[in-house]
């Protein structure tokens, strides 16, 4: 005798289905129905005041010039092409000629999938236009 599943549906969807597709459901459906936010014109003052009052503030921080940022980025991106280049060839050095070298191809994968998500998320913070 067949189990008809959850609640005796036969359908295909399993329960784990259901519950995410329900949880969606209750999280997005607030967002979908939040009421715009009204316009107040003196909205651009107050951040100009604020952008203005920021501006005069000196945090510490010394600022970078772009050409030393692409400087960084390259210097981060040549060892990491390195490292891809390295981690194939042992990967393929592996899967083809059956050499031993599992641990050696999981430590550069690591390392490079490290470096690759360094890079990334410099690229990101530097370079996205905010």
């Amino acid at each position: 005798m067949k189990s008809h599943g959850f609640l005796g549906y036969r359908g295909g969807w399993s329960l784990l289905t259901w519950m995410i597709f329900i949880l969606g459901l209750a999280l997005f459906r607030p967002a979908l129905a939040a009421p715009d936010a009204p316009q107040n014109p003196n909205a651009v003052q107050v951040m100009e005041a604020f952008q203005k009052q920021q501006g005069d503030k000196d945090d510490g921080v010394t600022p970078v010039d772009d050409h030393k940022k692409k400087i960084i980025m390259f210097i981060m991106g040549v060892p990491l092409i390195l490292m891809v280049l390295v981690t194939g060839v042992l990967g393929i050095g592996m899967g083809i000629y059956g050499k031993p070298w599992f641990v050696p191809h999981m430590i550069m994968a690591g390392l490079t999938m490290t470096l690759a998500l360094v890079h990334a998320i410099v690229g990101v913070a530097w370079f996205f236009p905010f």
